[in-house]
């Protein structure tokens, strides 16, 4: 099932969701199978343990692939990058950069549109190549969660309250078993978030996809108050940085991951080191939804910002709430990175600015907030962690 809006004669404050915006695409001719949503369902999933760690491994420069999947050499002193495993980060930003000269106001983590005394927000995102890894482990039933996750999380920086999500599936032949599994996944972070599940698309495309793969992608849209709504105007430097806790990898740097994982030699099934848990279940661990949470430290005051941490990590995401001339510095070691981290960087050879600017490092969400509202959250007891500060400059630093 297709559902839209219509625009009304305002002009959209932005559209853009995460880094990545979003575009006019033509139909492609398939089998379209219309879907609403289905019962209440739910699904459990040994998350992973947070392990204590001093902080990201200094580990530099050592070794890498001999060659990427194209053939290309690497340099046997380098570590792996995110480039090198195919994704260019810059070359995103220089699309944004240019579409924002066509589309004014690209660059948020969610798009705002005027309606009356409220924003409708809204989103978009998939899961990328996070579903490789549900391919070859099986583990289709939290994908979905990640799929509401990686919208609603966009959209609730803004301070909107999520109202519905719309799916899209697609694959080359229905395999209606696990399409369910997935779908139950979305059912599921659409609870999480309190949001409903209005519909979707199931297309089944012949010869387009591998057997026994499918793509997803997801829309979410919530709505603010205009006078309610975050948007980092009023962030001042020595206001204070808080962290929520991930679950882990989440759903960025997945090219990176597979990447290092193909160099340690191990696979999805082998235990990840010092953890009872396999690689595949630590890397499959589902997206944090922090919906619930957000909102309810929002209602508290207090705060002024609020950074989504997909893709670009720390390095790219945290600066894009802050107003020109501001700055974050980030104090090391004052939380707990989870150990599929340290294992990443350990077996990639990952350097540091790497890992920061392509992993939440087991931070997924960053609020900017006053320092008195910062000793209430705290105090709270809903682990959350003070990993930082605003400072006058540009960019993100570290100590």
């Amino acid at each position: 099932m297709s559902t839209g809006l219509k625009a009304n004669t305002e002009l959209a404050l932005g559209f853009a969701s995460s880094s990545r915006p979003s575009y006019w695409k033509p139909n492609s001719t398939h089998t379209q199978l219309s879907r609403l949503p289905s019962g209440s369902l739910s699904n459990n999933f040994s998350g992973l343990s947070m392990a204590s760690s001093s902080g990201v491994s200094q580990s530099k420069r050592v070794c890498s692939l001999s060659k990427n999947d194209s053939g290309e050499s690497y340099d046997q002193n380098d570590g792996l990058t995110y480039k090198g495993a195919g994704v260019d980060i810059d070359a995103g930003s220089e699309l944004v950069r240019r579409i924002a000269k066509m589309a004014p106001g690209i660059g948020g983590f969610g798009g705002l549109f005027p309606l009356g005394a409220s924003y409708l927000v809204a989103g978009t995102d998939g899961v990328g190549t996070k579903l490789k890894l549900a391919f070859d482990t099986g583990i289709h039933e939290t994908i979905g969660i990640d799929l509401v996750a990686m919208s609603v999380n966009d959209i609730v920086t803004s301070g909107a309250k999520p109202l519905f999500f719309l799916d899209y599936f697609a694959t080359s032949r229905l395999d209606v078993d696990l399409a369910e599994k997935v779908i139950k996944g979305i059912v599921d972070g659409c609870q999480q978030s309190d949001c409903a599940l209005l519909g979707g698309e199931t297309a089944e495309m012949p010869g387009f996809y591998a057997e026994g793969e499918y793509d997803l992608s997801g829309f979410a849209v919530g709505i603010v108050n205009k006078e309610s709504v975050i948007d980092g105007k009023n962030i001042l430097a020595g206001d204070v940085l808080i962290g929520l806790p991930s679950s882990g990898v989440h759903s960025n740097g997945f090219s990176l991951v597979r990447r290092v994982l193909a160099h340690s030699g191990l696979s999805l099934k082998d235990q990840l080191p010092g953890n009872s848990v396999t690689l595949g279940e630590a890397l499959m661990a589902p997206t944090v939804i922090y919906v619930k949470q957000v909102l309810d430290i929002i209602r508290k005051g207090g705060v002024k910002g609020v950074a989504h941490i997909t893709g670009g990590g720390f390095t790219d995401n945290i600066p894009r709430v802050f107003p020109k001339g501001l700055g974050a510095v980030i104090y090391e070691d004052s939380w707990e990175v989870p150990a599929v981290f340290k294992w990443i960087q350990e077996a990639g050879r990952v350097e540091d600015a790497e890992m920061r600017r392509t992993f939440n490092m087991g931070i997924g969400m960053v609020l900017v907030v006053s320092k008195e509202a910062s000793h209430r959250i705290l105090e709270d007891g809903n682990g959350a962690y003070c990993i930082g500060e605003v400072i006058t400059g540009e960019g993100v630093s570290y100590r």
